[in-house]
């Protein structure tokens, strides 16, 4: 009776041991899950067509799908409005898709600490930063300033006598990357008059005399700068850029004004995302920074390669929002 009482423990024991072993082997297997995308993926540039989220996302899906990175379709949408806030309030809505993107930069902290919008990165999956772009401040060709020190001595005597217009609203980026770089010049940015152009037509004002002084990004200069109708006193990247045209902008660091300001630009989900689906964008984001096809794009519009993987871009994001918010409160702008 003690030997078939034996046995039978034995038989529990091996019963329990081999389901344990099963439970083991499928919590590792889930651990280490694959996920693939098996319908269409959507990436939402949350403005209007041809400005940088809208070009970043239409260059990045064409080089995924051209280059066979990723297989399945890639649509861009256009959700503009409220500098960002219309289309994170869209991708907030999709929450644990891993099928909704959105690509974003420097207004994404911003605009919710100036209290524009009620989502920040914290809402949302950091995937991968993908690029560098940079500021530039641009007058007219005949204007009596040749450098930003010549402006901003300028600026120090009478800070209310130059306009300085940008497309984004004030405590955004235009206006940002200008008042960061005044303000390491010495300019008391509490004076700066700055106004928005939300229309698109900052450039027209300054070429009609409106507007002393153009904000705006160092791509959006480089056809007028050809036509001889506007010149570049200098731009916020660490070092001058490559490319034709581009390499003649001077950096306001080689001006003596020690500072810079990157307009880094990545891409981002919905709060929850499966992790599994958060490495595939990682490594497939990376890929994309490194292929040829991207290099030629980045090449092409003067941005610099700044990949970031998930944990990275999130530690990065949180570090931003620290210095932005010090200068936003500065400027009486914080929420």
């Amino acid at each position: 009776m003690k030997k078939i009482a034996g046995i039978f423990l034995f038989v529990i024991f091996i019963v329990l041991a081999s389901a344990c072993s099963d439970d083991t082997s499928s919590s590792d297997k889930d651990s280490n899950k694959e996920w693939k995308p098996e319908k269409p993926i959507e990436i939402v540039a949350p403005a209007g067509a041809g400005g940088g989220w809208d070009t970043t996302a239409r260059m990045a899906a064409k080089v995924f799908n051209e280059a066979g990175i990723i297989e399945e379709d890639i649509g861009v949408v256009n959700k503009a409005g409220g500098g960002g806030a219309v289309g994170w309030a869209y991708i907030a809505g999709q929450k644990e898709s891993a099928y909704n993107l959105f690509v974003s930069s420097p207004p994404i902290i911003l605009v919710p600490l100036n209290g524009q919008s009620e989502y920040g990165h914290e809402d949302f999956t950091p995937l991968a930063n993908m690029i560098a772009d940079y500021g530039a401040f641009a007058v007219r060709e005949d204007a009596k300033w040749d450098n930003l020190n010549d402006l901003f001595e300028d600026m120090k005597k009478d800070p209310e006598s130059i306009t300085v217009v940008g497309t984004s609203s004030p405590g955004s980026m235009d206006h940002i990357q200008f008042v960061k770089i005044a303000k390491a010049a010495g300019v008391d940015v509490k004076k700066i008059k700055y106004v928005t152009d939300p229309d698109g037509v900052g450039l027209t004002q300054l070429l009609n005399g409106s507007v002393e002084v153009f904000s705006t990004g160092v791509s959006e200069t480089v056809e007028q700068v050809k036509a001889g109708k506007i010149k570049v006193l200098g731009i916020t990247a660490e070092e001058r850029l490559e490319g034709e045209t581009l390499s003649d902008f001077p950096t306001a660091k080689e001006q003596g004004i020690d500072t810079t300001f990157v307009n880094w630009r990545g891409f981002f989900g919905p709060a929850d995302m499966d992790s599994a689906a958060v490495k595939y964008y990682e490594e497939k984001f990376k890929e994309l920074s490194d292929s040829k096809e991207f290099a030629d794009v980045r090449k092409k519009y003067g941005w610099n390669e700044m990949y970031m993987n998930s944990s990275d871009y999130k530690q990065f994001l949180d570090e931003q929002k620290e210095d932005i918010k010090s200068l936003l409160d500065e400027l009486g702008l914080g929420k």
